[in-house]
């Protein structure tokens, strides 16, 4: 991959609510404070132990310390690049920060579109650049859309956008 397509895959703008952008902040910053120094206090202890060359508490310290690094990289990318979702949702269309009333297969259902870094959809937080979630996207009440997914196709209407 050239430097240039890489570059241009960092500039994607990641959104955040106000709370979701302090909760990735609190956790780079403990990643960062307390997590990183108890894995290296881990590694160091476990090369106390002599040959570490058959050492499993030294491997599972290293492969944690890497997951750690990784996280933490992977964190600052992402707010290097966040855009906080300020404005109060309009309410004529489906925006980031709405939350939509949707009727899909004869059932009604309510999900907040907010940035992938916040999805959870057990919580009805969906990505917007999730299928159902990016299709939403610019709805207006009673609009019909297709959501498509690798799998399926389906149809949903928008009954309400708060």
């Amino acid at each position: 991959m050239t430097k240039a397509v890489r570059a241009g895959a960092l500039e994607k703008k990641v959104y955040f609510t106000q709370k979701g952008l302090e909760e990735a902040q609190e956790e780079l910053l403990f990643l960062k404070s307390t997590k990183r120094a108890q894995v290296t206090d881990r590694i160091q202890k476990a090369r106390e132990f002599g040959d570490i060359s058959e050492n499993a508490e030294y491997d599972a310290a290293l492969d944690e310390q890497a997951l750690i690094e990784n996280r933490i990289a992977y964190l600052e990318e992402v707010l290097r690049n966040a855009k906080l979702i300020t404005e109060e949702p309009k309410s004529d269309f489906v925006v980031i920060g709405s939350t939509v009333a949707v009727e899909m297969d004869g059932e009604i259902d309510e999900f907040t579109i907010v940035g992938k870094m916040e999805a959870n959809p057990a919580k009805k937080r969906i990505s917007n650049e999730s299928p159902l979630g990016a299709t939403l996207l610019g709805a207006r009440v009673g609009e019909v859309v297709e959501v498509s997914t690798p799998i399926v196709k389906y149809k949903c209407k928008v009954l309400k956008i708060k």
